[in-house]
């Protein structure tokens, strides 16, 4: 009744499924993409973005999935354009990576949910967030000698600065064909903040040092609250045109917060936008970390280069607390030094949970706050001092 060869069939069924053309690499991808859900899940590193990072890294791993399969195109017997083939779901969504979209909307976000006001309070805090960029020129300039491109090399250094966005925003303008490997290593740091800091900020300070119990912020005006972002927008976006698209968010995110009129599209930006964008940001910048790009021995230099880079940043944070110290007399706790890298606000966690260890009684949390915040705007900074200066 029915002519059909069962043999030629399930042969056919076998050669049309991705195991028969799976390679060792893929499957090497796909162990490490199980690794970072993982982490992500049981160890929660970093959970709201690696784990859509380490998912896109699992799906465009997947053979014959063509989820960031590009469009094709004919040409007409009119002379049109015609699409051939649509390109893959997560093709369409990487779109906003590659334009520059998402990382200035993540900054939105994260302005909306920020609290300037320790920076405010003590603007000294600002120059203790510029030196935690340490870690940036130290990683360009060792990427350099290693043989980089300076335009990855730029890329590989905003590791140091311990901000995501920023690195992703930096390496898909100069450096795109990295963007992969810089952006697991970024968010990867992120996460380790706390195994990675609290070793480096001991072996830099005394007991004497981390004992110091800092006196009290002054309050701070809403007027004060306002006009910061402003101010800030105007003199950076004036003196690094190419920084304006994420300083400009950032403060617009946190104008919106301190105005105190529009708290409606306020939260929108600290919940609704930020984890759209979330999704969208961690699963596309996964599924560039395809097995022939990533497996290479660059990517373990990348991942080597952006844990000194986030160490000399650290170190760079505290050893200029431990100036601060010198210069007022004891009155500055060196361990908000290392809040200065802008993992908002794990770092300044960091801070609090290293000085509380030594005296139970110590509270810098919204001390490190100030140079954590800094840490944002000085990333920020240095992305636009590499654009400026690299970008085509």
């Amino acid at each position: 009744m029915f002519d059909i060869d069962l043999g030629q069939t399930l042969l056919k069924f076998a050669q049309d499924t991705g195991f028969s053309v799976i390679t060792w690499q893929q499957a090497v991808m796909l162990l490490v993409s199980c690794v970072l859900i993982y982490l992500a899940v049981v160890k929660q590193y970093e959970p709201l973005l690696l784990l859509p990072i380490a998912f896109g890294m699992l799906l465009v791993n997947l053979p014959m999935g063509g989820l960031m399969a590009e469009p094709t195109y004919y040409v007409a017997e009119d002379g049109t354009t015609q699409v051939q083939q649509v390109g893959g779901l997560l093709y369409y969504l990487y779109q906003g990576v590659k334009l520059g979209v998402y990382p200035p909307l993540i900054f939105l976000g994260i302005g909306a949910m920020t609290d300037f006001g320790p920076l405010i309070a003590n603007p000294k805090s600002l120059l203790l967030g510029a030196a935690a960029q340490l870690g940036i020129f130290v990683a360009f300039i060792g990427a350099l000698l290693l043989g980089f491109d300076v335009n990855v090399a730029a890329s590989i250094g905003i590791i140091g600065g311990a901000d995501g966005p920023t690195a992703i925003y930096v390496t898909s303008r100069l450096a795109p064909d990295y963007l992969g490997p810089i952006a697991v290593a970024a968010y990867s740091y992120m996460a380790l903040v706390p195994i990675i800091q609290p070793p480096i900020m001991k072996a830099l300070t005394t007991k004497k040092e981390r004992n110091v119990i800092m006196e009290q912020l002054r309050p701070v005006s809403q007027t004060e609250k306002i006009i910061f972002p402003i101010a800030v927008t105007i003199i950076v976006a004036l003196l690094l045109p190419s920084a304006a698209p994420l300083i400009g968010m950032l403060m617009l995110g946190n104008l919106m917060r301190e105005s105190k009129v529009v708290d409606r599209i306020s939260k929108t930006a600290q919940n609704e936008l930020i984890n759209i964008v979330t999704i969208f940001l961690g699963v596309t910048v996964g599924a560039t970390a395809n097995a022939e790009r990533f497996l290479q021995a660059d990517t373990l230099l990348i991942i080597a280069l952006g844990l000194i880079a986030f160490a000399f940043g650290t170190a760079g944070g505290v050893l200029f607390g431990k100036i601060m110290y010198k210069v007022t007399g004891g009155k500055v706790n060196p361990l908000i030094g290392s809040a200065g890298v802008s993992a908002v606000p794990m770092a300044a966690r960091v801070s609090q949970v290293v000085g509380q260890k030594e005296n139970p009684k110590n509270f810098l949390l919204m001390h490190a706050m100030g140079p954590n915040v800094a840490g944002v705007i000085g990333s920020a900074v240095a992305a636009g001092v590499f654009l400026s200066m690299f970008a085509k």
